[in-house]
């Protein structure tokens, strides 16, 4: 199969094709078609070689595709599944700790830059219905960070205030969710703005969503970043 490799030191100009084995689920594992996979930028500093990594790592660590083949003792999933990896894959309930949180696809082991991937079955979950291949391969990583800030750790209400820094991944999804619960927004950053202000313009357009915009407040002039600051103490 193809995949794409970092070389040691890191940097763009390492990241290689490569030709590698594919290996056949052993127990507790399945192995899965890669048909999409997302740019994080956990990736991204991997691939520079600011997160150490072995020679030849697999980076990207979200993916999502189709089960191919199961190993013996693997009973949640069958061929032909569509499945979505779990960027902690030792992660299961509870509060995190280091056991927790080894074991990430594209750092400590191999990742989804590669046409196939066979890792144990705990690494994985049913794709949500109703999303295609790229849409579940953006959730494992930004996703799922921001449902945790916001809605786990924060326990955001209707009526409360979000700040979202630049407009990343986990910054887009915080802007979705926090929309949907009916909280206020403010987002800082000139880049994040410009990145906001496109997409809201988008966004009514194609669904004559106009209000939306009203609950949004555009931090983009460098004053405005302190009336930002301002504003996060007085809230808080």
């Amino acid at each position: 199969m193809r995949a794409v490799a970092v070389a040691k030191p890191g940097g763009l100009d390492n990241l290689k094709l490569v030709e590698r084995e594919t290996r056949a689920p052993g127990y507790g594992e399945i192995q899965v078609q890669v048909r999409a996979s997302s740019l994080n930028f956990h990736d991204y500093v991997v691939a520079l070689g600011m997160l150490p990594t072995d020679d030849g790592r697999i980076p990207m660590s979200d993916g999502a595709g189709v089960v191919t083949a199961i190993g013996d003792g693997v009973a949640e999933f069958a061929v032909g599944d569509d499945v979505l990896s779990c960027f902690f894959p030792a992660w299961h309930d509870g509060r995190p700790d280091l056991r927790k949180v080894t074991g990430v696809p594209g750092d400590h082991v191999d990742g989804f830059a590669a046409e196939m991937v066979t890792m144990s079955a705990q690494g994985f979950t049913r794709m949500p219905e109703g999303l295609d291949y790229r849409e579940a391969a953006t959730l494992t990583c930004a996703g799922l960070t921001a449902w945790r800030a916001l809605m786990v750790e924060t326990q955001l209400r209707p009526g409360d205030w979000v700040l979202v820094q630049g407009s990343g991944g986990v910054s887009v999804f915080a802007l979705q969710f926090a929309r949907q619960i009916g909280a206020t927004m403010i987002i800082r950053g000139l880049r994040a703005v410009a990145d906001f202000e496109y997409e809201f313009q988008m966004t009514a357009m194609n669904q004559q969503l106009d209000r939306e915009i009203e609950t949004v407040f555009l931090m983009a002039d460098p004053r405005h970043q302190a009336i930002a600051s301002r504003l996060v103490k007085e809230i808080a």
